[in-house]
């Protein structure tokens, strides 16, 4: 395809590409000067034009680009990103036409991973071309370019994907690898007959070439960072539908479009959803989604502009084995990934330390569109949970801002953690709270017309909310994101005089290791009710502040649960909440027992509180307060670990309270019941199993052997709970037999499901048979790390010590840019002293200092269990001896 690289070019600078519709001129980013780089300042790529030529068979691609870029101040050198590729001609020249000058030397520095061109004759500021000729290497593991295997119909299969975010575009194409170095891409692949090739723009052409294989030419892509580019290669099908004008793909393995309609038909709503509320339309012509066999350990699906990547279990509802919590995760994924098409892709956060701009915003949009567009799940009583998961890593004494300071791409790489995805979701929750949902919303879209193509840091986020909400929205803003930590808001004893109650508010903090804690300040909104009664609001600042509400009666704080913070009450304050317990709205009652549980093992309240809210909780309470009831008690049940006699009692009082729960909706559906309570009977099944009740353990094994003969004995709903009781209670002929299934099993995603449940087994002897499983070839290359990590849920100081033991092997498993956060993840559960010299020993021999951000978390988290265990599991045990636990 002939294209010309000098209109490319000016096309890029208007931020726009061929064939696309015109957006609103983008204003540059006012911050772009001073962004941070790793690389000099002295060039700036405009367009890539990339020929690749992979060849899957052998792990290895060879390629070029023509990288049009302007010298921006006189230079002898180029000095660009380059991670594992080797190069055999690179020559510059001043446009098409004009003389090339050839590279005088080549230096390539593997640990930088850069590339630096020298040159003879000094370049001169202006417009060039900048033409390399390469090999690399297609890896195994998702990062660059890389290689997925598997079988379809009993046949072994290959196929090619890349994964570029965050900084791993540089393994496939010599590039300036930074978000804030936006360019146009022009790709174009020579592929085998009978495959079909994917990337960001439709194909604009494909021409069969002699020797059989075709060279297929995409479309220019809109101008956008390097780590969106992606190329997909292999046996694809392709299921297509068209909403605004836009062609929605979703592409998968050969015979496999069946289990892709649910998240064809979501992408159509989210996507018309999107158009309306960004106020912007969706500017490119597709938007595929492309379903990939395999695991990765530290993402689930890539917002690649255009050509979203989705591992199968993220997208695929196959009827013999999908629930309604794969059901919701589909769309989920979809929602999440498609709002990064405006919030993260048209507009980029300037570098890594932002990238909560990308990640906290897709994650609120996900969970405002999915109660939205789909609102018989309920799903904003899941606002709670996710502002736990946040509160849970905010409440360490190594937590970090939203927004923080990120120095090189191995801390980019650990930036993708709870507080950006959770923290982010959970204040901005809070802010659209506190200005309105109409100026939220209107200041979103300001932003997005105003940034479009360009970089931005958060502060050009609070700008426009600000000017729609004429609020003081950037101070509080401030407070949430640029300092790490939780608030405490204490609420003092209730005062009624005059038919009005009265409360004292004090901001503290909420900490894990409060004794050595100096509360910081935030300026904090609050909304509060009287049971039943009238809502007042206000913004704690300074430290204090009071509330006044007409009518008498118990006052509930953050009701609505918005806020990010905790509220913990004065004793008759709560034991009045408590009385009052079953009369709460449901996401009060989440909300109570969240903060209830944290703050009694934090020691910042009695830990026996949520004991006492269970004991309140009504039978016919909603189904997500009795989930809610049953992770949180199979939770303390691992605290227990080498204490029987405590354990039984708690066990006991587990089995008191939700049999009853599971007994009243039952083992089986009833017709037309919620997805809430299918949801609920996987939870309860999951909990009361691993609380060893008898009755539910047996019912499991019955319905499992049935299975063999009867598959009516064990539908779709209930096999995976029912798996997980069999897997974690197995002997070694049960162990065996799930492992015949993994290894039978011809559906990819039920066979990653099977294989990871080998793991899951409380015998040790099991748990290490599963460990060695986990070296070899079998399970395939993405997997073997996922069975580690199943294993360490179960017996963290098994999983990691085995891991250290055979560092290399399982390396060699895990994708580069995760392996500082995987190591750590397998001893994060254990109460053992000792994990806690494993784990410096394993960042002083493996990690740079800048890059021992997890490890240092998780030596917190096993110090924190260890107080758990020693200080609060009393208070519990004396509440249990007291209840006839």
């Amino acid at each position: 395809m002939q294209r010309s690289l000098i209109s490319l070019a000016v096309l890029a600078m208007l931020g726009l590409s061929a064939g696309l519709p015109p957006l609103a001129a983008a204003a540059p980013a006012a911050q772009t000067a001073q962004a941070t780089t790793q690389l000099p300042r002295s060039a700036a790529p405009t367009h890539y034009a990339v020929s690749l030529v992979p060849d899957a068979a052998n792990g290895s691609f060879s390629a070029s680009v023509t990288i049009a870029l302007d010298i921006k101040q006189a230079t002898g050198s180029l000095t660009l990103n380059a991670a594992g590729l080797k190069f055999s001609a690179a020559a510059i020249s001043a446009g098409p036409g004009q003389p090339a000058q050839a590279a005088s030397k080549i230096e390539v520095d593997a640990k930088n991973q850069t590339a630096t061109f020298q040159f003879a004759e000094p370049l001169k500021p202006g417009s060039y071309q900048f033409k390399l000729d390469y090999t690399g290497v297609i890896g195994t593991q998702p990062a660059g370019l890389f290689s997925l295997d598997y079988e379809n119909g009993g046949v072994k299969k290959r196929a090619l994907y890349t994964q570029f975010e965050a900084a791993d575009a540089r393994r496939m194409i010599p590039s300036w690898d930074e978000p804030n170095y936006k360019a146009t891409f022009a790709l174009e692949a020579t592929i085998p007959a009978g495959q079909t090739a994917i990337s960001n723009m439709p194909a604009a052409s494909t021409t069969k070439l002699a020797d059989g294989r075709e060279l297929v030419r995409f479309a220019t892509t809109p101008k956008m960072s390097t780590y969106l580019l992606f190329f997909g290669l292999g046996e694809f099908d392709r299921a297509t539908a068209v909403e605004q004008g836009v062609e929605l793909g979703v592409v998968t393995q050969k015979g496999a479009l069946s289990q892709a309609q649910f998240a064809l038909d979501t992408s159509r709503a989210v996507l018309k959803e999107y158009n309306d509320y960004f106020g912007v339309k969706y500017p490119l012509p597709k938007l595929d989604n492309i379903a990939a066999p395999g695991r990765s350990q530290s993402f689930g699906a890539m917002e690649n502009w255009g050509a979203i990547f989705t591992f199968e279990y993220g997208m695929l509802l196959d009827p013999r084995t999908a629930t309604q919590s794969d059901k919701e995760l589909t769309f989920i994924f979809a929602a999440h990934e498609i709002a990064h098409q405006w919030f993260g892709d048209l507009v980029t956060m300037s570098w890594w330390d932002d990238l909560w701009l990308n990640e906290g915003f897709a994650s609120w949009m996900e969970s405002r569109t999915t109660n939205r567009l789909q609102p018989s799940w309920n799903w904003a009583l899941r606002a709670v949970g996710t502002r736990e998961t946040a509160m849970e890593r905010d409440a360490l004494a190594t937590a970090h801002p939203v927004v923080q300071r990120i120095s090189n791409v191995d801390q980019a790489s650990q930036a993708f953690d709870d507080i950006t995805y959770q923290k982010g979701e959970s204040v901005i929750r809070m802010l659209e709270n506190y200005v309105g949902e109409n100026a939220w919303r209107a200041g979103v879209r300001s932003y997005i017309a105003r940034h479009a193509y360009s970089n931005t840091v958060s502060n050009d986020l609070w700008r426009e909310i600000e000017k729609a909400a004429h609020k003081p929205v950037t101070a509080i803003a401030h407070d949430f994101t640029l300092q790490p930590g939780v608030p405490l808001i204490s609420v003092s004893e209730a005062v009624c005089k005059n038919g009005k109650t009265s409360v004292q508010l004090t901001q503290g903090e909420y900490s894990k290791d409060p004794e050595n804690k100096k509360p910081l300040n935030w300026r904090v909104p609050v909304v509060a009710h009287t049971v039943g009664g009238a809502t007042a609001r206000t913004v704690v600042s300074g430290g204090k502040a009071g509330i006044t509400l007409p009518g008498c009666g118990a006052v509930l704080v953050n009701a609505g649960q918005a806020g990010y913070y905790r509220v913990r009450y004065a004793p008759r304050a709560f034991a009045a909440l408590a009385q009052g317990f079953a009369a709460l709205p449901a996401i009060d009652q989440l909300g109570l027992l969240s903060d209830s549980w944290a703050l009694g093992l934090a020691g910042q309240a009695p830990a026996a509180g949520f004991m006492e809210l269970v004991q309140r909780a009504p039978l016919d309470a909603a189904p997500e307060v009795w989930e809610k009831i049953a992770e949180v008690l199979a939770d303390l049940r691992d605290h227990y670990q080498g204490k029987p006699e405590q354990r039984a009692a708690l066990d006991r009082f587990a089995s008191a309270r939700l049999k009853p729960v599971l007994a009243r909706i039952g083992w089986d559906a009833a017709r037309d019941e919620s997805a809430s309570v299918v949801n609920l009977r996987e939870t309860l099944i999951g909990a009361l199993g691993k609380a060893g009740d008898p009755a539910v353990i047996a019912e499991a094994r019955r319905r499992y052997a049935d299975a063999a003969t009867d598959p009516a004995a064990l539908p779709a709903a209930l096999r995976r709970p029912v798996l997980s009781v069999i897997a974690a209670s197995a002997d070694a002929a049960t162990w065996e037999q799930l492992h015949a299934s993994a290894r039978a099993e011809q559906s990819s995603m039920t066979r990653i499901e099977l294989y990871q449940l080998l793991g899951a087994a409380r015998d040790k002897a099991l748990a290490q048979r599963a460990l060695d499983l986990a070296l070899t070839d079998e399970p395939g290359a993405t997997l073997g790390a996922s069975i580690i990590s199943s294993v360490a849920a179960r017996h963290p100081e098994l999983a990691f010590d085995f891991a250290q033991a055979h560092y290399a092997q399982v390396e060699g498993k895990v994708e580069a840019g995760s392996r500082s956060r995987y190591f750590p993840a397998l001893g994060k559960y254990s109460a053992d002293p000792a994990m806690v010299g494993k784990l410096q020993a394993y960042a002083s021999k493996y990690l740079a200092e800048d890059a021992r951000g997890d490890t240092n978390t998780a030596i917190a988290a096993v110090e924190y269990r260890i107080k758990v265990r020693n200080l609060r599991l009393p208070q519990i045990d004396a509440w249990l001896a007291r209840h006839g636990g």
